[in-house]
């Protein structure tokens, strides 16, 4: 019994990435599309938002730790805690966007987007 279970489950590992990949053509469907439209709402929008609101965070907690919390230690303390959470905040959202650029890559669906790896111009030699 294990043995057909090996079988079936190395069998499916091998056939399963070939048939999704024939069944998801971005280019050609309207999943594709939608895709598409929700990668760019998240790189040009929702991202840039919600780092926005993370830095304004930040200076809500600089604001609390340096100006209004001079002798008093609790908000002094506050502020800080502010500061930490608006840090990680902006490395979690950063690392979020690198999964999502790297799945739409991955996957093809970055294909007309305005940025692109630099080519070199090429040299010819003539004798």
């Amino acid at each position: 019994m294990k043995k057909i279970g090996y079988i079936l489950g190395s069998t499916s590992a091998l056939v399963l990435p070939f048939i999704a990949s024939a069944a998801f053509d971005p280019d050609n469907n309207a999943f594709g599309t939608l895709l598409r439209e929700l990668v760019d709402l998240s790189n040009k929008i929702l991202i840039p938002f919600i780092l926005a609101i993370g830095f304004l965070v930040f200076v809500w907690g600089m604001f609390r730790y340096f100006i209004a919390g001079g002798a008093n230690e609790e908000a002094r303390e506050s502020g800080r805690s502010l500061m930490i959470y608006a840090t990680l905040g902006f490395v979690l959202i950063i690392v979020f966007w690198g999964v999502i650029n790297l799945i739409t890559e991955s996957t093809g669906l970055d294909e007309g987007a305005s940025f692109g790896t630099p080519v070199a111009p090429a040299i010819n030699k003539t004798n």
